[in-house]
């Protein structure tokens, strides 16, 4: 919305984009029939380029076939497509308020504007009776207006609207309200943070490839529809202008030619332009911001480029290896954040539970990990990955040549070209990163390297005070950081040694590039606090604290008359998920003082909900058998190992693990073999 609170309403007429899409249309009638509105077909299209930039030649009788420029048919169609929308697209602008509920309607606001002059009349007579009157009219409407949005709602979630009926309930509380863009209004911020965001660009020169042969991957019309359709029609549209909305609605008419323009693209090894270009939006990382690095670089790119780049994603996905980094826990099926934590504490409780042994963790910070990665380093692990060359120059084209422009407000930084990273927001950024960094494993058996995403941790398992190894490891980290061109961010990677000994001696810190790095008692880990002690004192405290303050929501909801089931699904969309967040990796060596203080919390919201809810015992209980049993039937996950099954006489029986301590018995991976006994 513009600074007045004036705002523009699309209102999407999508038979007419249809139309004018349609590819057997060569025109359609105007709405009153007064004249007849001419739209090109797409072979039109391409004749009307300029076609001195390519050639044609006559067939063999069967016609003339066109060669051209395929970038500039790729521009000139979003051109099209995006004027199609604009003629038919009717805008109208509105004037909205931030504290404008939405049962406020005309009429509500008439009675209002009644009862403020009938005030001012009644101060200037003496008579208050009219704005008694009117005071008691307008309560009366903001009553049934209340009354009836509630039952909207309440209609949405009997119609499994989930998205409206999660709107309503947003509006009715206050809920997460959304934060404010960022309008500065210095003319020269946008220049700024778009030459910090390319500070990595220094001294790379894009690597130019030798020809190989053509890449065999093609999709289908039948794909890039099915792709098309799947587009979330809320997104924000790209520097191209095209609207998500349109690309789903007229999703037939528009997967034939871009099936040939995605064809072409991966026959050329090389991405139009017009899909590279992205502009910037920094969000603020926190409330007050203090400097540059307190913006995270968002992208937004073309959305038919994240269509495109679905399909090469899945391509991709489908040719590597299950086996494929198995510390890497992001971005890949049944992996989670649950099971990097479960495997970060099973790997030191088992550590723990020996003689004069105690473990040091290391959490890696790395500085705008996705903007570091070097294209010209990414395809040659990708081709030992064995990926196909052609497919590996298309990404390298798809990296490199980068026209990229920040906008703050109304102001616009100018474009810069960059040749390195991998913009936050593209489909297939995510995964590049991972593979990028697939080669970044633990080189002594006495250590592990766990990521989740570029989140990075260095678990080292110390035995008789021998160091030597843990040392090691964390130098070669810092060497494999810098060949592949990623820099640790020292002072905020933090390093935790837990030593349940009762004669310690004093721990020597760990140096990374001459900087010591800050030994901490306690660590946000993957969303949970993890302390020095491995009690979760402190996590309990934290998110029953949050809860609490969620609880205040929900007596909102109680207040304005909605049903038991809708404040059910508030109750465990918002606390619940916070109270259960991670559950299977921490519940179990919580004390009993910390499960009365998360049990209290789900009978405050009982009360106020007025149906019975399960315990987080119950909870538990059912997500560490339901882990359990996926982790069993996934032979590639890296806890697999630990469910062995007994004899074939006891089937269904899993060996127990050994455990002399009750912090390991009680962890996840016991506890769970334990369930899965006691159920047979």
């Amino acid at each position: 919305m513009s600074g007045s609170g004036a705002g523009i309403l699309y209102v999407w007429t999508w038979s007419s984009v249809a139309i004018c899409l349609d590819l057997e249309q060569g025109y359609y009638m105007s709405g009153s029939g007064a004249g007849i509105l001419y739209v090109w077909i797409m072979s039109s299209v391409t004749l009307c380029l300029d076609l001195e930039q390519g050639y044609y030649m006559s067939g063999s009788g069967a016609g003339i076939l066109y060669v051209w420029i395929w970038s500039s048919v790729t521009i000139c169609l979003c051109e099209f497509i995006r004027t199609c929308v604009e003629d038919v697209v009717p805008i109208a602008t509105i004037k909205t308020f931030p504290n404008q509920k939405p049962w406020i309607d005309g009429s509500i606001r008439v009675k209002l504007k009644a009862r403020t002059t009938a005030f001012n009349q009644g101060k200037v007579s003496g008579n208050m009776t009219e704005y008694k009157q009117c005071s008691y009219s307008l309560r009366k409407a903001i009553k049934q207006a209340k009354r009836q949005y509630r039952d909207k709602v309440e209609s949405q979630f009997n119609g499994s609207d989930t998205r409206g009926m999660w709107q309503g309930l947003q509006s009715i509380t206050d809920y997460r309200k959304k934060p404010s863009p960022v309008t500065d209004q210095d003319v020269l911020l946008p220049g700024r943070l778009n030459n910090f965001f390319a500070r990595f660009e220094d001294n790379t020169v894009p690597l130019t490839r030798p020809a190989t042969k053509t890449c065999g991957l093609s999709f289908t019309a039948a794909e890039v529809s099915k792709t098309f359709k799947r587009v979330n029609p809320r997104k924000a549209a790209g520097p191209d202008g095209i609207p998500s909305r349109a690309l789903r609605a007229c999703a037939d008419q528009l997967a034939g030619v871009f099936t040939d323009i995605f064809n072409q693209s991966l026959y050329q090894s090389a991405v139009p332009t017009c899909f590279k270009r992205a502009t910037i939006v920094p969000v603020p990382k926190k409330a007050k911001v203090t400097e540059l690095n307190d913006y995270r670089p968002v992208a937004l790119t073309s959305v038919i480029m994240k269509c495109f780049e679905r399909l090469v994603k899945d391509h991709i996905t489908s040719t590597l290896p299950d086996t494929l980094d198995p510390l890497q826990f992001a971005y890949r099926p049944n992996r989670s954040t649950d099971d990097a934590i479960s495997t970060t504490l099973h790997t030191a409780l088992t550590h723990l539970d020996k003689r004069n042994t105690y473990v040091r963790m290391l959490f890696i910070d790395y500085s705008s990990a996705f903007n570091t990665i070097v294209p010209s380093k990414l395809v040659i692990k990708l081709e030992t990955l064995g990926l196909d060359p052609a497919l590996c120059n298309w990404v390298l084209d798809f990296l490199t040549g980068r026209p990229q422009v920040v906008r703050v407000g109304n102001n616009i930084s100018s474009p810069l070209i960059l040749n390195t990273g991998a913009p936050q927001g593209c489909v297939l950024s995510p995964l590049l990163y991972s593979l990028f960094t697939h080669d970044c494993v633990a080189t002594h058996a006495s250590n592990s390297i766990i990521k989740f995403a570029d989140d990075t941790t260095v678990v080292g398992l110390i035995t008789n005070n021998d160091e030597t190894a843990y040392r090691e490891e964390v130098r070669a980290l810092g060497v494999w950081c810098q060949e592949n061109n990623l820099t640790l961010n020292v002072n905020k990677t933090k390093e935790m040694i837990v030593d349940f000994r009762k004669q310690q001696r004093e721990h020597p810190p760990i140096h990374i590039d001459g900087t010591v790095v800050e030994r901490v008692a306690s660590f946000k880990f993957l969303g949970i606090h993890i302390t020095d002690k491995l009690n979760w004192s402190t996590h309990t405290d934290s998110i029953v604290k949050k809860a609490q303050q969620r609880l205040f929501n929900l007596r909102r909801l109680k207040k304005f008359g909605l049903s038991p089931k809708a404040l059910t699904n508030f109750y465990r969309c918002t606390i619940e998920s916070i109270l259960a967040g991670c559950i299977t990796a921490w519940y179990g060596n919580c004390t009993a003082l910390n499960r009365k203080a998360l049990q209290r919390v789900v009978r405050s919201a009982q009360r106020i909900t007025g149906g019975k809810l399960p315990a987080l015992q119950d909870t538990y209980t059912t997500r560490c058998h339901r882990k359990a049993i996926k982790i069993i039937k996934d032979i590639n996950h890296p806890s697999h190992c630990l469910f062995t099954p007994l004899s074939s006489r006891r089937r269904g029986q899993y060996r127990c693990i050994k455990a002399g301590t009750e912090r390991l018995k009680n962890s996840f991976y016991l506890k769970a073999i334990r369930l899965l006994n006691s159920h047979h």
